[in-house]
């Protein structure tokens, strides 16, 4: 993609040296942890249990009264299900890696793995309880477990898998998947918007 050139960003390195920076930097967590828990419809104290972090100590963090440390900032993380980095929006280091963008809706977390159009892609989720509704397109869709257990339906046949279990399955026919007994699910996702299947290889000995 091209952007068009703006002033120059301050790399990881020059940022840390940067004692302005950096408090701006730790100035913006706190809206950010309150924008985040505000998106998730969750009060402090609906945090404070989850996290064990005190609401009293949550509400300073959120207002900025309080600067935030790993020992707060990773169970909030985790309560959030984002990225630390995501949490400190720390600058970009210059390196090669993609920086992941999860998107959130209705409870769920999305996070793509691939950013090419017209090919195999990939997906790894986080699916919250949602009424099932059988929908049809083209293409072909690979799931493997991560954690929790995922209610499939396709057509008139439903099945539970767990984690390390996979389906795959023409995405023209009738199907929905989500988490069973209304919990959570983690999900790998694979979709083929062509009908591409997955390919899996394995080598071992022959006898």
């Amino acid at each position: 993609m091209n952007r068009e050139a703006g002033p120059a960003e301050p790399t990881g390195a020059d940022a840390a040296d940067d004692p302005a920076e950096l408090a701006r930097t730790l100035d913006a967590i706190g809206p950010r942890l309150r924008a985040l828990r505000r998106g998730r419809g969750l009060t402090l104290e609906a945090l404070a249990r989850t996290t064990g972090i005190s609401v009293s100590t949550l509400s300073r963090l959120e207002s900025g009264k309080r600067r935030p440390t790993l020992e707060l900032l990773i169970p909030l993380a985790r309560a959030h299900r984002v990225a630390l980095d995501q949490l400190v929006a720390a600058p970009a280091t210059g390196d090669a890696r993609v920086h992941l963008k999860p998107r959130h809706r209705d409870g769920s977390v999305l996070v793509p793995l691939t950013t090419y159009p017209g090919r195999v892609q990939v997906f790894k989720q986080v699916l919250a309880y949602r009424e099932p509704r059988l929908v049809t397109h083209a293409g072909y869709e690979w799931l493997y477990v991560l954690a929790g257990e995922l209610h499939l339906v396709i057509g008139e046949r439903s099945l539970t898998l767990r984690p390390g279990e996979v389906a795959e399955f023409d995405t023209g026919e009738p199907h929905w998947f989500g988490p069973a007994e209304g919990e959570v699910v983690e999900i790998l996702h694979l979709f083929g918007p062509h009908g591409e299947q997955a390919v899996v290889r394995t080598t071992g000995r022959t006898a």
